[in-house]
């Protein structure tokens, strides 16, 4: 399937606007089909059969804003890589709650693994997409946070009330009905549905495999392997690991010409020469506080989009895709980080400061913040970023100058970027200046988190007639 790109027209916003992304004009970009609309207006004419594409993206990045919101204020509970799963499971409500007025684009169902179908709408029936899309994402993050605070609970009520409000006005009553029981109803089989992809299932005690490089509880905490059988999920895309197995790394060695050796010594070299900026950076995409896992590209997302301001039919193609990519990489990732557990060969590689501290002899040595409980080879930041990098590419085109303002509410510098693949790069740098990986693992995860995202592209077809 060949990839498809925006054709709408890019906005030029001042500096000093409020909303918090930046980006330069990008002019080399081929074109998606005519069915993605080019404008971000929705028309004010009550016709007959809307299409998606006559909607804005407002519904969508209010929810998107909401569940960023509930990310960074719901109390600790639940595993950092729920993030992913909250991104993709919406991105896919959001698409399948949409897609019926999308004349060229067709159902996930029967592609995606183990999806349901989804029920019909009526035919020669007229449909408010966006009350659509509001039903599906209110129903799809209320039921994602069960835990969250009260306060998030009511904003999120008030926010699918406070659009329901406007978009009664746009249609006659059972119209307006109509598009949000099927939205509704399009969400509450996806959430079905995730309940049975071994996210919550209750797996043996973990072992932790002893012996020479095996990873190791880790300075100061000590605290336990985090999530060792996420690697087992059900994917989103059967086939999207085909093919995307890292490299294994260097053998262990203790020998101080060996490879291995100069693999974690580089770590410390590193960390004696740290400038400013990149401890800035290192710490940047700590995301604690913050928005772990999936959620940073989330934000990432919403900003793009937010500046881009594109019709409903795009933002919804460029949710799900996103959405599962991330999902899936960081199964990927996970596969090879326990890899004894998750059917592979023993990978379950110590972390830098093991060695640092244990083998190279700086038994006072720390990173800049306490390293993660999971071993180090893959970087998970790394694969997820391989993989947002080719598909951020896909929907926004090459030479993509952005920058990136998810922290300014914390007050940390802004991080700018030359393009989608010039992010991935500095973020897996960020984990090498944090001290908490090695060069090695970032770089094979953001290839394998590369390949991963063009398997998603190839196996997915959004269009009806794709080639």
């Amino acid at each position: 399937m060949r990839p498809h790109k925006p054709s709408f027209r890019y906005l030029f916003f001042p500096a000093v606007l409020f909303f918090f992304f930046s980006c330069q004009k990008q002019i080399d970009k081929p074109a998606l089909p005519e069915e993605l609309s080019t404008s971000a207006n929705a028309s004010k004419e009550q016709g007959h059969l809307k299409q998606t594409k006559t909607f804005s993206s407002e519904v969508v990045l209010k929810w998107m804003d909401m569940q960023l919101r509930v990310i960074r204020t719901t109390p600790a509970g639940m595993p950092p890589a729920t993030n992913s799963r909250l991104f993709a499971y919406s991105g896919v409500a959001l698409y399948e709650s949409v897609v019926p007025g999308m004349p060229a684009y067709q159902t996930l169902h029967g592609q995606l693994t183990d999806m349901p179908a989804m029920p019909p709408t009526e035919n020669g029936k007229a449909y408010h997409w966006a009350a659509a899309a509001n039903a599906a994402l209110a129903y799809i993050s209320k039921q994602s946070f069960p835990n969250t605070l009260p306060v998030n609970k009511t904003s999120m009520d008030s926010l699918e009330n406070a659009l329901n409000s406007a978009y009664q006005t746009e249609v006659n009553v059972s119209t307006f009905d109509r598009s949000v029981a099927f939205g509704k109803a399009v969400a509450q089989l996806i959430f079905q549905w995730s309940a049975t992809d071994r996210s919550a299932t209750v797996w043996p005690p973990y072992t932790l495999p002893v012996g020479p490089g095996l990873w190791a509880s880790t300075f100061p905490n000590f605290p336990a392997a985090s999530t060792p059988y996420w690697g087992r999920n059900r994917l989103f895309v059967t086939e999207s690991l085909n093919n995307s197995d890292p490299p294994l790394p260097p053998p262990y060695s203790t020998s101080n010409n060996s490879a291995y050796y100069n693999m974690m010594k580089e770590v410390y070299d590193i960390s004696q020469t740290l400038t400013t900026g990149q401890i800035n950076q290192a710490l940047y995409y700590r995301d604690a506080p913050g928005y772990v896992s999936g959620g940073h590209y989330l934000s990432i997302l919403y900003q793009l989009l937010q500046n881009e301001q594109p019709s409903l039919d795009f933002s919804a193609l460029a949710f799900a895709k996103s959405g599962m990519a991330i999902a899936d990489a960081l199964i990927g990732c996970f596969q090879w980080k326990y890899a004894h557990v998750n059917g592979g060969t023993m990978t379950n590689t110590e972390r830098p400061i093991t060695y640092i501290r244990g083998v190279m002899g700086y038994g006072d040595w720390i990173g800049k913040f306490n390293t993660p409980p999971h071993p180090d080879f893959p970087s998970g930041h790394s694969t997820t970023a391989g993989a947002a990098e080719i598909i951020f590419t896909h929907l926004f085109g090459h030479s993509y100058s952005f920058v990136n303002h998810t922290y300014d509410y914390l007050g940390m510098p802004p991080q700018p970027y030359t393009s989608f693949s010039d992010m991935a790069q500095q973020i897996g740098m960020s984990r090498i200046y944090a001290g908490i990986h090695t060069r090695y693992a970032c770089e094979a995860a953001r290839t394998q988190g590369q390949k991963i995202a063009r398997n998603i592209l190839k196996g997915i077809e959004f269009l009806k007639d794709s080639e």
